[in-house]
């Protein structure tokens, strides 16, 4: 559970900050967006042998892989919620001479909050389902006393 927490924790982080900086530059949301997509849809086993092959430590392996699957779902989420401020509420905004960064802060992330508790949701159980399948394709199930390990502990009692 703590690489599930440590990845949903810096899946927040990251997804949070590069959503925000979607939301200010439309040309870094054109430029990178169309990759995080394509990162998305590629199930983590066809990425896991590459992560395997660069990264030596074992925790840190499960916790990117974890990273990854839950990464996605906050990053699209919280920027579709960032982009979807009423655009009657911006020239408003904008009217009364407020920065870019007085926008972000008193309407768009307000805003956004719904979209960022969405993703967070759908992140924090895609968290836990990435670091029993890292867990499980690394064959980390005897090394340490994960999440897997205790799954398959369970189908030898059983039988």
């Amino acid at each position: 559970l703590r690489i599930t927490f440590l990845s949903l924790l810096l899946a927040v982080v990251g997804g949070v900050g590069l959503a925000v900086l979607f939301a200010q530059s439309k040309w870094v949301e054109m430029s990178f967006f169309p990759f995080a997509i394509v990162l998305q849809v590629t199930p983590i086993v066809a990425i896991f042998p590459l992560i395997n092959i660069y990264v030596d430590n074992q925790t840190t392996k499960l916790l990117l892989c974890a990273w990854i699957v839950a990464f996605f779902p906050i990053l699209s989420n919280t920027t579709l919620g960032l982009n979807s401020v009423d655009r009657n509420l911006r020239d408003m905004f904008r009217l009364n001479g407020a920065t870019r960064w007085q926008q972000l802060r008193y309407l768009r992330l307000p805003a956004a909050m719904p979209y960022f508790l969405g993703g967070l949701k759908i992140a924090g159980g895609l968290s836990l389902i990435g670091a029993v399948v890292a867990e499980f394709v690394a064959g980390a199930t005897g090394q340490s006393s994960g999440l897997a390990s205790r799954i398959i502990e369970a189908g030898y009692r059983l039988n």
